[in-house]
Parts: C-alpha cells; sequence; structure tokens
C-alpha cells in the first residue's frame, strides 16, 4: 500500500510540472502569435509603400 501511495504522489507531481510546462508553452506561443502577426503586418505596410518595385529573392538584378 505504502508503494502505490508514493508512486501515486510522484504521478501527481509528475502531473503538475507538466501542467506548468504547458501554461508556459502557451504563454509563449500566444507571444510568438503577436509577433508574426506584427511582422506580416510591417511586411504588408512596407511593401503597400513601396514605389511598386518589387524585390524578390529568386529574380536576377536588371544587370544581368
Amino acid at each position: 500500500m505504502q508503494e502505490l501511495e508514493e508512486h501515486i504522489a510522484n504521478l501527481a507531481r509528475v502531473v503538475d510540472d507538466l501542467s506548468d510546462v504547458v501554461a508556459r508553452q502557451e504563454t509563449e506561443i500566444g507571444q510568438l502569435k503577436r509577433r508574426v502577426a506584427r511582422l506580416l503586418q510591417r511586411e504588408a505596410e512596407r511593401e503597400s509603400d513601396s514605389s511598386g518595385a518589387a524585390a524578390f529573392g529568386d529574380e536576377r538584378p536588371p544587370h544581368y
């Protein structure tokens, strides 16, 4: 009986630790989502402010 109680206590501690990890990850994911949204918005604004000449990474420069 003592062994079962120790095992249950250990499992309860592990569940609490995992719950803390999940809560921290949820917070971090929310922060990252907000950052990505700001970056996308900033990039969209930059593209709309440009003079219409879009620079694409896979295109050759005009001097080729």
